[in-house]
């Protein structure tokens, strides 16, 4: 089982996400604790917002200013569980956390193929203190484990429990494009960290899914739009382009813009960025091959996404950690993983050598024998003999041969 903590500011905004999912008829309410439940049993932001706010202290009394804490527990596609159960795993889990005192709700989503909750709380107590949060992350990782063996539930460790691995490729042989790629980028755009779309696009196309911005104006006013696409195992776009608004407001371009600042924020805050970079560290030093590095960060569950253009230089470099579920361009982590160092240290062997055509020599030039490797990026130059005259015998044939092709230079203005 995983668990991915979130911390934010809007409560309102956690409580209306997951309502969405219970109006869609794609998740439902489990349980609640310290907070009203209405007669009929139907939810209502509105009321829980109010009944939330009645445990926090004034605005400026807040001891911080992210007072929501948003978790989602993902069980294995494979664990089988009741309402009860998962229920029960929620209250458990927000217990030994320390936030068993807390008022919280624990939704249930159906949105991806799978089960899994999503719990909101308060992370300010009723006398306005802070929930003890140190070391969380580690302390949530173990009481997963210890739930995981309490009810019996496939690990979380392992190639098998990626978050990525029980999502399908799209192929355009099985048909109903809109569905295959309704069914991954869903989950793709709620749970994974990206900052642009540049790494959006990288994600998308493990899936074998492309993704092109479109800008224009309509009735005068511009106009920013996204369209998806299948691809085939060569990356180009086969089948019929579907926008964006066939697959509903999260897959369109401003709502993409929200996430990417979301993720931003909770990359910083919880440092994803310096965890990606050390586990890439290593690595990269020690890979001599690009096959090298792949199967490397295969085994750390990270996948690596090259963009080459027609002369097979590398131009773009982008990391997917599935662990973190964060996606990185190499130069966010810094020079040594941009596309400029791996052009350097993985395309050189593989570029194709490019055959020079002969040039022309008049006839009255000496041709000069060739000393220059042919690898002349790799050969070092000192710039001292740049300083170093040519034989005089070449300088003065060329000299010989330009004088007579020099133009006469015309002058302006009055000539004495």
């Amino acid at each position: 089982m995983i668990a991915k903590i979130n911390i934010g500011s809007s409560l309102y905004g956690a409580l209306a996400y997951n309502q969405e999912k219970v109006d869609e008829n794609l998740g439902k309410v489990l349980a609640s604790n310290l907070v009203c439940e209405p007669m009929d049993g139907q939810f209502s932001v509105p009321a829980c917002a109010t009944d939330f706010a009645r445990w926090m202290p004034s605005p400026e009394h807040l001891p911080t200013k992210k007072p929501v804490i948003h978790i989602s527990l993902n069980p294995h596609p494979d664990d089988k569980l009741t309402d009860n159960q998962l229920a029960d795993i929620g209250k458990e889990y927000m217990e030994r956390l320390g936030y068993g005192g807390q008022p919280y709700l624990i939704f249930k989503h159906e949105d991806i193929g799978r089960d899994h909750i999503h719990i909101v709380s308060l992370r300010v107590d009723c006398e306005g203190k802070l929930i003890k949060n140190s070391f969380e992350h580690k302390r949530s990782k173990e009481i997963t484990e210890l739930l995981e063996k309490k009810y019996r539930l496939n690990p979380a460790e392992g190639p098998k429990q990626s978050e990525h691995s029980h999502f399908k490729p799209v192929d355009i042989s099985n048909g109903n494009l809109k569905k295959q790629i309704s069914s991954v980028i869903k989950p793709l755009a709620n749970t994974y960290k990206f900052q642009t779309l540049g790494e959006y696009r990288a994600l998308l196309s493990l899936y074998n899914i492309g993704l092109e911005e479109v800008k224009g104006e309509v009735h005068g006013k511009p106009y920013r739009g996204l369209v998806y696409s299948a691809l085939n195992k060569n990356g180009d776009k086969v089948g019929t382009p579907l926008k964006s608004s066939l697959f509903g407001k999260y897959a369109g371009f401003n709502e993409l813009e929200k996430r990417m600042l979301k993720s931003g924020e909770q990359i910083k805050q919880q440092g994803f960025r310096e965890r990606t970079r050390s586990t890439l560290a290593d690595a990269v030093n020690t890979s001599c091959s690009e096959n090298e590095l792949r199967e490397k960060l295969k085994v750390s569950n990270i996948d690596l996404v090259l963009r080459r253009n027609d002369q097979n230089r590398i131009y773009g470099v982008t990391f997917i950690d599935h662990n973190n579920q964060c996606v990185f361009n190499g130069s966010r982590l810094g020079k040594e993983f941009s596309a400029n160092a791996f052009n350097e240290r993985f395309n050189q062997q593989s570029e194709p050598e490019t055959k020079q055509q002969p040039t022309a020599l008049p006839a009255n030039l000496t041709k000069v024998k060739k000393t220059t490797p042919p690898d002349i990026e790799n050969t070092f130059i000192n710039p001292f003999d740049l300083l170093i005259p040519e034989p005089a015998s070449v300088l003065d044939d060329y000299n010989r041969f330009h004088k007579k092709k020099r133009k006469k230079k015309r002058r302006y203005g009055r000539q004495d």
